[in-house]
């Protein structure tokens, strides 16, 4: 299955049904895919996340986000940026116009392939506040400038609204942080019921983060993030955890240190609070600088300081 989700809504609604909302969970464990994705090829994935269930806020989407990054910058991850798209705004554009089911298709396709000109051969009356939508995309103020401009369905202008709302609150959680939008983006989002995002990193290909807002379904329904009509209101974020790993790999070495022998433990605890990984000699014999190659250091501790090996 695509992610752990599922299972922590079933325990939301039976083991968890009778506790205060709102609900903040969180899991970790592997995962099987049917089929890898473009961004991320592999099947089985170890994923860890967190579930906010029982608030229709947008604060509560502030919430996972900002805990998202702040847990991506903790473990030295520069350039984070968030990609916010809205899956349900265009259906709620859509949902006033006579688009048959055949000329939907053409037109989602047309969408996800930014082509304003596709979009006006099959969108008919809706195709002036599409072409709008498909050019309100990029950096969040300059798209919800543009988004702002575009006279909307009641609907899609309270999910207009949302946005803005959370990237406000984004903006205060976690000063510069880059966020961009895109309005039309819904591919991996196809069962969410309201914002979804994407973190990024600088230089880093694959996605690192993703969630959004779903529902948690009532009764027997299988569970998991999608559009059913009742259910208790969620968002989440599943955290890739195999792609965090290797971006950490491939910095952390610079920042991996011996301790020489008899290293006081209050040294070594502030090193850490630096971002350090510190390994401890556990003998005198053998050179620091040559254990610290052998242990895979690049510097060591030698008169109260860090020096490269």
């Amino acid at each position: 299955r695509a992610d752990i989700t599922p299972q922590i809504a079933r325990i939301a609604r039976s083991r968890l049904g009778g506790a205060p909302r709102p609900l903040r969970l969180s899991y970790a464990g592997e995962v099987l895919r049917v089929r890898g994705g473009q961004l991320r090829p592999e099947r089985q994935i170890m994923q860890v996340g967190a579930e906010l269930i029982g608030s229709a806020l947008p604060s509560a989407d502030a919430e996972i986000i900002a805990m998202a990054v702040d847990a991506l910058e903790g473990l030295g991850i520069a350039g984070v940026t968030v990609d916010l798209t809205a899956p349900r705004l265009v259906p709620g554009i859509l949902a006033g116009h006579d688009i048959d089911d055949d000329s939907r298709q053409l037109l989602r396709a047309a969408l996800d392939r930014k082509d304003p000109a596709a979009v006006g051969e099959v969108a008919g009356t809706a195709t002036e506040v599409l072409t709008a939508l498909l050019a309100a995309t990029g950096p969040a103020e300059k798209a919800l400038n543009a988004l702002g401009a575009i006279d909307l369905p009641d609907s899609a202008a309270r999910e207009r609204g949302r946005i803005a709302e959370v990237v406000l609150l984004l903006q205060a959680a976690v000063p510069g942080i880059r966020i961009t939008l895109d309005p039309v983006e819904h591919r991996g989002f196809e069962y969410h019921t309201g914002i979804g995002f994407t973190v990024f990193a600088r230089g880093v290909p694959a996605e690192l983060a993703s969630g959004g807002r779903y529902r948690v379904p009532t009764g027997n329904a299988a569970g998991g993030r999608g559009v059913e009509a009742d259910g208790e209101r969620a968002t989440g974020v599943t955290l890739y955890v195999d792609t965090i790993l290797g971006i950490v790999a491939r910095h952390g070495a610079t920042r991996r240190i011996l301790l020489p022998l008899g290293t006081q433990a209050a040294v070594a605890a502030a090193l850490r609070a630096e971002g350090w990984v510190t390994v401890a000699a556990l003998d005198g014999a053998t050179a620091p600088k040559d254990d610290a190659q052998r242990l895979a250091c690049s510097h060591v501790l030698r008169d109260g300081g860090p020096e490269p090996v």
